[in-house]
């Protein structure tokens, strides 16, 4: 049997804070896009767009105010990358296997280049950096695993999805912008060390919880009495 005649989408799971309002403006655009603007246009909008906010990172390292410039390029990555599976589901044009396939390895070399040029930026330590970028793609990989595993596709945790992140990460820049550090109990902290810290540490609770639940489900699904 042909894989495309046995494969079965995954059910997706998105229960971001904007999920909903988000769904209905990406329908609203595809509904009105021109017709030679196709989901690979999109993907590679989103791919590129990406690749250059971490250029764009670097560059602010000499010249701060480059960090605007990450923020509509964070923009034209989510108009891309949040657009190109809903235009192809407009358009009943589904290519599953595809389409999931290389949205998300694309995203994967994306976000090493975003936090590669941060880390070349001098606004956060290699260190915190890597940590980030490690557990991101731990989490990244467990998504992917209980996609196969369970059937379901998580786009968003604890009410946070891709784009309350780059929402986060720009009103970070804009901070960064004015006040590259803070202070706190009297020592002063670059504030991207600060962020990305936190934002690590959500990402490993994220990762033990998530990866423990399914544990557990395939466990109880799959043991024979």
């Amino acid at each position: 049997m042909p894989a495309t005649d046995s494969f079965k989408p995954a059910q997706r799971s998105h229960t971001s804070v904007l999920a909903a309002a988000e769904k209905r403006t990406l329908i609203w655009i595809a509904e009105r896009l021109p017709g030679w603007v196709n989901s690979d246009h999109l993907t590679s909008l989103g791919f590129i767009s990406l690749l250059a906010a971490g250029g764009a990172y670097w560059y602010a390292g000499r010249h701060p105010r480059a960090l605007l410039v990450v923020i509509a390029l964070l923009a034209l990555n989510w108009f891309g990358d949040s657009l190109d599976g809903t235009l192809a589901r407009v358009r009943n044009k589904q290519r599953p296997r595809y389409g999931f396939y290389v949205d998300h390895i694309l995203d994967a070399i994306g976000m090493t280049f975003l936090m590669g040029g941060i880390a070349l930026s001098g606004y956060i330590g290699h260190g915190v950096a890597a940590a980030f970028l490690i557990v991101y793609l731990l989490v990244s990989v467990e998504v992917f695993l209980a996609t196969y595993a369970i059937g379901t596709f998580h786009l968003s945790h604890w009410s946070f999805g891709p784009t309350e992140l780059r929402i986060l990460l720009s009103i970070g820049n804009i901070v960064a912008l004015w006040r590259p550090h803070v202070v706190i109990a009297s020592r002063q902290y670059l504030l991207f060390d600060v962020g990305f810290t936190i934002g690590a540490a959500v990402l490993a609770m994220i990762l033990i919880q998530t990866a423990t639940r399914h544990t557990m489900q395939l466990y109880k699904e799959e043991t024979k009495p």
